[in-house]
């Protein structure tokens, strides 16, 4: 193939790409997918169950689109499970799970559907979807995994598996869970583990066996406030509950930062002219 010639007529005719797609921020190929909507439901909106991760936090909203732009229906965020007892590792994969099934619990009860979609109230690791109600459907959401790359195991597919959990309709599988290989299938006990910390717990003890410097290092927060390894699965059970008992969002108590604006009003015509007049008569004052 040819080198392209970028000549004055390439550049006039040439089409730069949406912006979110030349900054890397949106797969509008998969995006395209995700919301369009069949033409026979009219102005159903069609729900995506969309997680994003950064380095310290967490977020899992359900969102729809519109031709104005994405509305959020609900949001739930990995800094808001200290209120139900998980202090730390917040970015894991078990704190992955809690930020789900919080954010499917409280658009249930948005949508006044949390009585009768109560989904999985006990963690088995085993597959699970929620049975259709003779009344009403329950909330169907497909899983928006942004740019992230699906490999099995990645705590994207924990978030969803507290969704389902918590009783949201998602369509899935079991091959993007832990431990699923083509020859073995799929193990529900190996999930359970990651969803209760188990593995982190197991690893804590490991650690503070054969390396007790790197263990104070690397869990350093942990022996802070006290928590072992055997703890681990026990605060992630209280979670669940808690989350369960009360999946409403808390307002922050941060104070409102100060909105003033130091942009100097202009004068008008009449205040400048009497400015004028008065630093003459200053002046003259003076003399």
């Amino acid at each position: 193939m040819g080198a392209t010639l970028k000549t004055k007529q390439y550049s006039k005719r040439f089409q730069v790409k949406f912006r979110r797609r030349r900054s890397g921020k949106t797969d509008y190929y998969a995006r395209q997918r995700l919301i369009t909507q069949d033409k026979r439901k009219y102005n159903a909106p069609k729900y995506r169950l969309v997680v994003r991760f950064t380095n310290r936090d967490i977020i899992a909203q359900i969102v729809a689109a519109r031709l104005s732009g994405d509305e959020v229906i609900a949001a739930a965020y990995a800094h808001e499970l200290p209120r139900y007892g998980v202090k730390l590792g917040l970015t894991n994969f078990a704190s992955a799970y809690c930020v789900g099934l919080l954010v499917a619990r409280r658009v249930l009860k948005k949508m006044g559907l949390d009585e009768l979609y109560t989904g999985a109230e006990e963690v088995t690791g085993e597959m699970f979807q929620v049975e259709p109600d003779d009344d009403k459907r329950p909330f169907r959401a497909l899983l928006d995994i942004g740019i992230v790359t699906a490999t099995t195991g990645h705590k994207v597919f924990a978030v969803m598996k507290g969704a389902v959990d918590g009783g949201l309709d998602v369509p899935h599988n079991e091959k993007r869970f832990p431990a699923y290989t083509k020859e073995e299938g799929f193990d529900a006990e190996v999930l359970k583990s990651h969803i209760m910390g188990e593995h982190v717990g197991e690893y804590m003890e490991l650690l503070a066996e054969e390396d007790e410097d790197r263990y104070k290092e690397q869990f350093g927060r942990y022996i802070n406030e006290g928590i072992t390894g055997d703890m681990i699965a026990d605060i992630y059970e209280k979670a669940h509950e808690a989350i369960r008992e009360n999946p409403d969002p808390v307002k922050s108590d941060k104070p409102k930062p100060d909105r003033s604006k130091y942009k100097q009003k202009k004068l008008t015509y009449d205040e400048r002219k009497a400015n004028v007049a008065k630093r003459i008569e200053e002046i003259l004052s003076k003399e």
